[in-house]
């Protein structure tokens, strides 16, 4: 099932994309609280880190453009400095804002947080809610008369501070039923949209809850099982062909007409400061959609970019790279020593660390298991280098390896620290280094740097090594003695 989605993904790069949405400027100031105010009790703060990143609408068109797509970005925003801000994020995303409206007469919508370590204290929010003016709703309008139907898709995104007027929206009616395109809705308030006719709207479950009127919302545990029952009722109530209702850790449920819904599940991530998950959500949805998709792929592509954002902090977008080293754990597995490096340079590009180690890895054991996870604490990305089965054998003895290089493949894609894979037939990986050049190659075992062979390859092209000790007492050696004994003691 995999590389259906890999191959849907695949197919992300070059849909054009219209985001029409509220703009906003997410801005986080990071710093340590150690002291007290004396004016009031509260805590002083010390500034560390101030990051200004898109959100609302712009995170959508931001995650939409880091997915693969050629994104088209209509909003309206302020004649300020937030704007420039906002406007310099999305270029240097590779945005086109050249259909976004300056009003002199609004204030970009900033929301600013403030945060000591890993505690969020406060949020200010600011910015104009109010409708936007008669003109550049006009303009807004003729800029969707001229655009929606040069697109693949069009997402709106409608966080209800007044940039989606019910003129607008009976624009998109109008061009939706002249001819239907790929069309989502992300709003706050989905019954403004029941009349359009598009594909798929995206509710939360607070949404849900003022959507469908519910008195008694459920605990969490049980809103999925409370949802389901209003399959039918909310897409007659959204008026679209399909409802991707996403329930938080619950994941989410697809209602279509005429079928049973499909459940998507969610793995618990403990990470307080992610934000914008949802935004990432209907990106990932459109552009699978938009590729050809059924719902349930889509879905399931959607669920896989939400959980990507939810692994990281603040405002935070989902490449296309990265969602397809979640979903392909079959793919990690990379021969071509040079078709790996071609897939490092994505990761090169992106400023992430690449940390290298290798290894027989046979009958994998919870010692293996912390190493690679300390190696893979060392940086961005984890790059494994496998010996080969001839190369165990040199090694080891005739007798290795227990599991053969498909074997031990498969029980080392399924961890999370592990981001690519590849073998070697020699001894040492010394030409596998040369060829990918990681930033930093680390070593387990009792070795010092002047006694590792790959020691020299690695300081000639400038990169770090590292020596990590083994766990103590956990070696695939002491398993098999283990079990000899216990077979002599049966017998």
């Amino acid at each position: 099932m995999n590389s259906s989605y890999l191959a849907t993904i695949d197919r992300f790069s070059g849909l054009n994309v219209l985001v029409i949405g509220d703009a906003m400027l997410d801005v986080y100031l990071d710093g340590a609280a150690n002291r007290i105010c004396r004016e009031a009790p509260v805590p002083i703060v010390d500034i560390r880190d101030v990051k200004a990143v898109p959100g609302g609408a712009a995170n959508t068109a931001v995650n939409l453009a880091q997915l693969g797509a050629t994104v088209h970005y209509l909003s309206v925003v302020g004649c300020d400095h937030e704007a420039e801000l906002l406007k310099e994020s999305l270029v240097s995303h590779g945005l086109d804002i050249s259909l976004v409206i300056c009003d002199p007469a609004r204030r970009t919508l900033t929301k600013q947080r403030v945060a000591a370590g890993t505690q969020l204290l406060v949020r200010f929010d600011a910015g104009t809610t109010e409708r936007v003016c008669n003109k550049h709703e006009q303009q807004m309008i003729d800029t969707l008369n001229e655009k929606f139907h040069e697109m693949d898709a069009v997402v709106v995104s409608d966080y209800g501070y007044g940039i989606l007027t019910d003129p607008v929206i009976d624009a998109l009616r109008a061009l939706q039923k002249k001819k239907e395109n790929t069309l989502v809705i992300d709003a706050k308030s989905l019954d403004k949209y029941s009349r359009v006719g598009a594909t798929v709207a995206k509710p939360n479950y607070q949404e849900l809850v003022t959507l469908l009127a519910i008195t008694e919302p459920a605990p969490v545990g049980q809103r999925s099982e409370q949802i389901r029952l209003y399959g039918q009722k909310l897409l007659k109530k959204t008026g679209t062909k399909y409802v991707a209702a996403t329930i938080d850790v619950e994941g989410a449920l697809l209602f279509q007409h005429g079928k049973e819904p499909y459940r998507t599940f969610s793995k618990p991530v403990e990470n307080t400061r992610a934000a914008g998950a949802g935004d990432t959500y209907a990106g990932a949805l459109t552009l699978a959609l938009a590729s050809g998709s059924s719902i349930e792929v889509a879905g399931e592509i959607a669920k896989s970019a939400a959980m990507v954002i939810l692994q990281k902090s603040h405002t935070a977008t989902c490449t296309q790279n990265e969602l397809r080293h979640y979903l392909g754990s079959s793919s990690k597995y990379v021969a071509d020593w040079q078709a790996l490096d071609n897939r490092l340079d994505a990761f090169r590009k992106e400023g992430k660390r690449i940390v290298f180690t290798n290894g027989c890895f046979d009958l994998l054991h919870s010692g293996h298991v912390s190493y690679l996870e300390q190696a893979r604490a060392l940086g961005d990305v984890l790059v494994l280098g496998l010996n080969s089965d001839a190369s165990i054998k040199r090694l080891k003895g005739s007798n290795r390896p227990i599991n053969n290089l498909y074997e031990r493949i498969r029980i080392l894609s399924g961890l999370e620290s592990v981001t690519l894979m590849t073998s070697f037939e020699e001894d040492t990986p010394v030409n596998l280094l040369e060829v990918i050049q990681p930033s930093l190659y680390v070593k387990g075992g009792d070795y010092t740097i002047e006694t590792l062979p790959e020691a020299p390859v690695v300081r000639a092209y400038g990169g770090k090594v590292e020596i990590m000790p083994f766990v103590q007492d956990r070696s695939t050696t002491n398993i098999i003695s283990r079990i000899k004994s216990m077979d002599k003691q049966v017998a």
